[in-house]
């Protein structure tokens, strides 16, 4: 999926919903607005792209129920919304737009996930991107650190070089929402590749130990679940500078699902997962073996954690052979164990030791 990153076509591609819902009243019919089926039951694997996406199911909303009617004003006045804000050079928050319907009358949301949610369904229908809609979210993007030089955008039209180790503190470069060509360039690195890691306290463990600089790589914080603009990065610096891509995340059920998310594209966004997911991307640890083979301090898994792991290994992004391997494994020892677990053998055994030895087997120290 290519960015629009047209005004007057991202416009063009909203008022065709309008025109769906349009041709269906002057016919005397219950308007309707027509979508992918987002459950990872629509999901599949797109060889070409490396990524799994939404399949050829189809749902069709329409007026025939009070609830049903309320969701299709909804979207007309979400369109009307981000056509004003096209039009007048602004931007708005997921946040700001559900307070914003306050003035919509019955089309007013009733809570904030109805407006994050009818966003991407919008995006879904129109193929354009919320970054098109001029909608941001509240969340920022990853914290990074290393030898990166970025130009930067800044709020008065300027452009700003920044570089990642040099020209910032320890708590590293805050990226925008916002990292497309238009706000972010990549001018150079040197680098020989990237870590995300999942967690604030490693990452600053990494920091102060030197990591990035001791072997030479570009370090970013996940901040957990990874903000879209962090994924969106991530695979352009892999794409744009051939950079390998590891993460580094906690042993549990939910990390491996920020992996699959960075690698392979999440089912919430599973339709733009070739913007923002990084095929590539390798899985450094901590594994379920790691738990056994480093001995780490474990907690017993949660209910929860059996049932995730459960769906996981149906999960068409875990179907490779060493994943279901890995998720039984957890399943079997029944334990879980954070990345901070590795400080049983000293503050420096991460670095010291840990990353080394499997770095070293990824063919990157």
């Amino acid at each position: 999926m290519a960015r629009v990153n047209d005004p007057e076509l991202t416009k063009a591609r909203l008022h065709l919903v309008v025109e769906e819902m349009y041709d269906r009243i002057v016919k005397g019919e219950p308007p309707t607005m027509t979508l992918p089926v987002r459950t990872k039951n629509n999901i599949g694997f797109d060889k070409k792209l490396g990524v799994y996406k939404y399949g050829k199911k189809r749902s069709t909303r329409d007026a025939t129920s009070l609830g049903s009617a309320k969701n299709l004003l909804r979207a007309l006045h979400v369109v009307e919304f981000i056509e004003e804000m096209i039009e007048a050079g602004k931007s708005s928050t997921l946040r700001e737009m559900y307070y914003i319907s306050e003035g919509w009358g019955l089309g007013k949301f009733g809570g904030q996930n109805e407006s994050n949610n009818l966003a991407e369904d919008l995006e879904v229908v129109t193929s354009c991107l919320r970054e098109d809609f001029k909608l941001r979210p509240e969340e920022d993007g990853a914290r990074m650190i290393g030898n990166v030089t970025l130009n930067e955008l800044n709020r008065r039209g300027q452009w700003m070089t920044i570089n990642a180790r040099d020209d910032v503190g320890d708590s590293g470069y805050g990226l925008p929402y916002n990292v497309e060509i238009e706000k972010i360039q990549l001018k150079e690195h040197d680098v020989k590749f990237l870590m995300a890691i999942e967690t604030g306290g490693m990452f600053d463990r990494l920091v102060e130990n030197g990591f990035d600089e001791e072997y030479d790589c570009g370090l970013i914080h996940l901040k957990g679940q990874p903000a879209r603009s962090t994924r969106r990065i991530i695979k352009r610096m892999n794409e744009e500078w051939d950079l390998p891509v590891v993460v580094f995340l906690d042993g549990d059920p939910w990390s491996f699902r920020i992996f699959a998310s960075i690698a392979y594209g999440a089912i919430k966004t599973a339709h733009i997962s070739e913007y923002l997911a990084t095929p590539s991307a390798s899985y450094l640890g901590i594994t379920s073996d790691d738990i056994l083979a480093y001995d780490l301090p474990s907690d017993d898994l949660s209910k929860k954690d059996i049932e995730a792991l459960n769906a996981e290994l149906t999960d068409p992004r875990f179907a490779d052979g060493w994943w279901q391997d890995q998720i039984n494994m957890m399943l079997e020892i029944g334990k879980k164990a954070e990345q901070q677990s590795l400080a049983k053998y000293g503050l420096d055994f991460v670095t010291d030791t840990y990353l080394p030895e499997k770095l070293e087997e990824m063919g990157l120290a």
